[in-house]
């Protein structure tokens, strides 16, 4: 950091040789990551056969493409986005008309470079919007997105032509020419096509964040003061990576638009944004993989814990709360410290408190849970009378023993996890202490 009243040290020129700028083809650990992805998408579907596992599986895909081209601007660039579905739902849209054309022989593509003019769409989008978008940073820059994306979902029930009014736009995936007679009628088929395109997305996105200008995008992030003094444009800067972070957010759009054959104006709405920025912080925006498991969270409780409870948004809005509060980094932020402590061979001290606090956790939960959905059931439900069932149990809505059974295991809980918090904070401190130690140590016989 510069020290006030003088001029902040340049950044040091990077060499031919150094960092991001070298190719590492024999990178073997590198190689094995990319390689377990690439078989992980190949097997996926044979563990999982049926239905509702190849229809969530290819959901996966769709929202892990979305999420790491929102990390882009959020955990790259430093970019609060509240308007990112503006340009994955109009490559939906776009894409969507597409396939109609060539339903119709207007239009001679295969059916699967249709996802490509979904990322067009995105992109070109982003470059009429992204200009004035991209002029400020921060939180001028988050409300301008929010105006875009409230305009954009406006927009959506004011032109029915374009976007369909509210029933959307439908399609059939099923039509175009069919080579090696793929018709991407059975899920499977498109399940496959659309884990080619997640994979090269991805290593497309990784590979944008190796390159000069996605390390630049860093610096705007960090510095973005110290960037301008070394003569680079911090909005140029910021405004490429909004149009390329929009190229693949549309592919995820046109993508999406095949796997369901309807597109309706939700895809632009502010709470698809919303969703967005949830998952991605969930999973960890400072860290490259942790966008994929929030990807993987998202369709886990839009599909399964949706049908679990109608309550599944106010167990996710805690959830979230409790990781802005205790984790900001996110899972993968969680999952990097304990591989850092397993390291230097400590994690196995841990796994008794992990343990205890895992199964406390869980208690308080329960407590929790089921004041929650008696709560629902009030409210929702008055017609089926006050009793429920609840994991196995009745539960009565007017009955004080409920209630009272309900907030004691509560209470008790938290109390049994707060005695073991400080435990493992205790134990957490003295570990990091020793890694810190011992990382000095290194450093001296080095």
């Amino acid at each position: 950091m510069a020290v006030p009243g003088t001029a902040p040290a340049p950044i040091p020129a990077q060499g031919p040789h150094e960092g991001y700028y070298e190719f590492k083809p024999y990178n073997i650990g590198r190689w094995i990551v990319w390689g377990l992805f690439a078989a992980l998408l190949l097997v996926a579907p044979m563990l999982f056969t049926s239905s509702l596992s190849h229809t969530m599986l290819s959901q996966m895909g769709i929202a892990i493409i979305v999420c790491l081209s929102y990390n882009m601007l959020l955990g790259q660039g430093g970019m609060l986005s509240f308007g990112h579905a503006v340009y994955s739902g109009m490559g939906a849209f776009l894409a969507i008309h597409t396939l109609n054309l060539v339903a119709g022989n207007k239009l001679p593509i295969p059916v699967s470079l249709i996802p490509i003019a979904g990322g067009l769409a995105g992109m070109v989008f982003a470059v009429a919007f992204g200009w004035v978008t991209t002029k400020k940073a921060a939180t001028p820059f988050a409300m301008i997105t929010l105006g875009v994306g409230e305009l954009v979902w406006a927009s959506a029930l004011m032109f029915p032509e374009f976007f369909g009014g509210e029933g959307g736009i439908s399609s059939n995936r099923v039509t175009g020419p069919k080579p090696l007679g793929i018709t991407f009628g059975p899920q499977i088929q498109l399940y496959y096509l659309i884990a080619v395109y997640t994979f090269v997305c991805t290593a497309a996105m990784f590979a944008f964040t190796r390159t000069p200008l996605g390390r630049m995008l860093n610096a705007v992030r960090d510095n973005p003061e110290r960037v301008e003094f070394v003569g680079y444009n911090t909005q140029v800067v910021r405004y490429i990576a909004f149009v390329v972070a929009a190229f693949f957010a549309g592919i995820s759009g046109g993508l999406a638009a095949l796997n369901f054959e309807i597109v309706t104006s939700e895809v632009v709405s502010g709470p698809r944004s919303g969703a967005y920025l949830l998952f991605t912080f969930l999973g960890g925006a400072t860290f490259f993989f942790g966008p994929i498991i929030g990807a993987v969270l998202m369709v886990l409780a839009f599909v399964l814990l949706s049908e679990l409870t109608k309550a599944w948004l106010l167990y996710l809005g805690l959830v979230f709360l409790f990781m802005v509060m205790y984790a900001p980094g996110g899972i993968a932020s969680l999952i990097m410290m304990n591989l850092r402590v397993a390291a230097f061979g400590r994690l196995r001290e841990l796994w008794v408190s992990y343990l205890a606090l895992g199964v406390i956790a869980l208690i308080v939960l329960l407590g929790a849970a089921g004041m929650i959905e008696m709560v629902y059931h009030l409210k929702l439900n008055p017609a089926l009378g006050p009793q429920l069932k609840f994991l196995g149990a009745t539960l009565d809505a007017h009955g004080l023993n409920s209630w009272f059974g309900c907030a004691f295991v509560m209470l008790t809980g938290i109390g049994l996890f707060e005695l073991t918090r400080r435990h493992f904070v205790h134990q957490w401190g003295e570990i990091q202490e020793y890694i810190e130690k011992e990382l000095k140590r290194r450093e001296a016989l080095a």
